[in-house]
């Protein structure tokens, strides 16, 4: 069933669960999740990058939304790291129920005002926005970029910025990096932060980098408004090294049928543990038959 990132995360908030946010490239990481999030009870989220729409074209955002429609759990639609409006209206378009506006890269009252604008559209027809503020570290491995140099998110500012813009989630900076950490980094979050600026804020917020994080840091955060965990490299590795192991299994191989069976189990195996770790799995009893009525996307 195809939802709203608002009303999926009212109840992970409550409950005192995340939702896992996976990004997705292609027809095989959809049906790894979506039949993950089924087999374990769990509400998910299918997440969509600029980078990965350019690839697979608006056309795939059509098979994922009927794919998220069918589903048996909940489900919302998200545009990861929209940089323009026109990234947003684009998602819109495409039956996204979910964007995210980046302008952390911007000065304050910049990022602020295109927030705003973000917003403004998607709220008229009913879509849900997630804002950001401070920057998520760049580690090199992944195509979504990060800072070089992380700028954590200030408590009071988010406060302001949640309260200016109006967004119903809001991405926060305490100490992840896109992709796999190099060795020369050690990932800590700063739990002290987050409480700080759970305090402040009564919107679900948003962890960015979810990948090669310690699992203790990653279940102490959803105990301090956590409500939605990003995770792309831990699944994708997953199943491109399945992927190389077969091809030399089958050096002459190319059929889908026998090359991708065995990497869409070993990316499931992935999904399944880190909605254990997020704690959401059993969680879509949570969205009782009155509430899926209400949640349901037409």
């Amino acid at each position: 069933m195809l939802t709203t990132m608002k009303e999926l995360l009212s109840v992970a908030v409550r409950e005192r669960f995340a939702v896992g946010s996976f990004n997705i490239a292609n027809s095989e990481f959809v049906k790894a999740v979506i039949e993950t999030a089924e087999a374990e009870n769990s509400p998910a989220i299918l997440q969509i990058h600029p980078n990965e729409i350019n690839l697979m074209t608006d056309h795939f955002a059509a098979y994922c939304r009927e794919a998220a429609h069918n589903a048996k759990v909940p489900i919302v639609i998200h545009l990861d790291h929209g940089g323009t409006i026109e990234d947003v209206v684009r998602a819109i378009r495409n039956g996204f129920t979910s964007v995210m506006i980046d302008g952390s890269h911007l000065p304050y009252e910049e990022n602020v005002k295109l927030t705003q604008e973000a917003v403004r559209i998607a709220h008229a027809v009913g879509v849900s926005v997630e804002g950001e503020l401070g920057t998520i570290g760049d580690t090199g491995t992944s195509s979504e970029g990060g800072a070089m140099d992380i700028i954590y998110t200030d408590p009071d500012q988010a406060r302001d910025f949640v309260d200016r813009t109006n967004v119903d989630t809001l991405a926060i900076a305490i100490g992840t990096a896109h992709g796999f950490y190099p060795k020369h980094m050690t990932p800590k979050l700063e739990i002290d932060r987050l409480k700080q600026i759970h305090s402040k804020i009564d919107i679900p917020l948003v962890l960015h980098g979810g990948s090669d994080n310690p699992d203790e840091d990653i279940t102490e955060s959803v105990k301090y408004g956590i409500g939605k965990i990003n995770l792309s490299s831990e699944m994708k590795r997953a199943f491109f090294n399945q992927l190389r192991e077969t091809l030399q299994e089958y050096p002459n191989g190319y059929e889908p049928d026998v090359l991708f069976p065995s990497s869409t189990a070993a990316a499931k195996e992935v999904i399944a543990r880190k909605m254990k770790l997020f704690g959401s799995t059993g969680k879509a009893d949570l969205y009782g038959a009155s509430s899926k009525a209400g949640l349901l996307v037409k």
